[in-house]
């Protein structure tokens, strides 16, 4: 059985980007442990050099990052504020990436997006890939999802047929990239 972590990258507590991110690890084609790591669960010192030195890195980082260490593969559901990441995934992303240069510890990502807007957080999603795909082990499959309150329903997934069909084809490459583990 896989053991998939799964970041819904906001705080929210309604968070679309979480639900979507938990509908893709349950849409998966193979038997996996869903490991949901809820971003306010990790809430810690903003990151800084003077504190990482004067503090040492906080345990909920390396509690984080154990979790990704133990899991087979990752899905990102990236949420955008101002064209970025969420403050709180990138303060985690900041102590994370102190522990070891391999921030995702080599294991395959999903990398998603959505928003309540036609463009469905693909500036962040485009920030996300171009970072995280840079001499990764892993293709990074990819999918940003427009106008989340439209085109998606809690008990049936995607309901735009065309947006559908592009997840499920990314799905798949998903897939096959952890098969190959």
């Amino acid at each position: 059985m896989k053991k998939i972590v799964v970041i819904g990258a906001s705080s929210s507590s309604k968070s679309i980007n979480r639900t979507f991110a938990n509908f893709a690890a349950k849409s998966l084609d193979i038997e996996c442990e869903i490991i949901d790591l809820v971003l306010s669960d990790y809430e810690m010192p903003i990151y800084s050099e003077d504190k990482q030195n004067n503090s040492g890195i906080p345990s909920m980082a390396i509690s984080f990052k154990q979790k990704i260490f133990n899991s087979d593969a990752i899905v990102i559901s990236l949420a955008e504020h101002n064209g970025s990441y969420t403050a709180a995934f990138k303060n985690i992303y900041d102590w994370i990436s102190v522990i070891e240069n391999d921030v995702w510890c080599s294991k395959p990502i999903l990398l998603l997006s959505t928003s309540t807007g036609s463009r469905g957080g693909l500036t962040v999603l485009k920030l996300a890939y171009n970072r995280f795909s840079r001499n990764y082990k892993y293709d990074i499959p990819n999918f940003s999802l427009p106008n989340f309150k439209e085109n998606f329903d809690k008990k049936k997934g995607i309901t735009n047929i065309r947006l559908n069909q592009d997840f499920h084809s990314v799905l798949i490459d998903f897939q096959n990239i952890l098969n190959r583990n």
